[in-house]
């Protein structure tokens, strides 16, 4: 039991880092509205990814902590859950509201031609940090779990 439960949460955390970690430098290299368009299509696409490995992460996560009998004894574990909400406050609290303004400016430029507005490419450029941030969170989580150094 303990062996199928790690690997559905490897797989969930798959799911769950892999689009977050990809999406970014897919939408960076949109050099066009219709090309970042179709960067949003796909994020949209992928972002039932996250929710779906988010949920089994959650789920089997506390259970493999019950059946070990860890519960919250681990200090590397402690500080894993701890990114993880961070790194979860940061995508929907900071990122998410400048992603929504993005994709209006997005849609409201797509009548006026493939050229992307000026303030688009400020406000990606202004989310590129908070991105990359994001993503560090998500490394040290990774880093955390493997390894387990305290």
């Amino acid at each position: 039991m303990f062996g199928w439960l790690l690997v559905f949460h490897v797989f969930a955390s798959i799911a769950l880092i892999g689009p977050a970690v990809v999406v970014p430098f897919i939408r960076r290299t949109a050099r066009t509205a219709g090309q970042l368009r179709f960067a949003f299509d796909v994020t949209n696409k992928l972002a039932i990814l996250p929710k779906i490995g988010g949920t089994v992460l959650i789920i089997t996560g506390v259970w493999l902590m019950i059946i070990t009998k860890m519960g919250l004894s681990q200090m590397w574990l402690n500080i894993s859950i701890l990114l993880s909400l961070l790194m979860v406050a940061m995508i929907e609290g900071l990122i998410g509201p400048r992603m929504k303004k993005i994709m209006e400016i997005v849609s409201i430029s797509q009548s006026k031609g493939d050229e992307l507005p000026a303030e688009l490419g400020r406000l990606m450029k202004k989310i590129i940090p908070i991105e990359t941030a994001s993503q560090l969170l998500m490394i040290a989580v990774v880093v955390l779990m493997v390894l387990k150094p305290f």
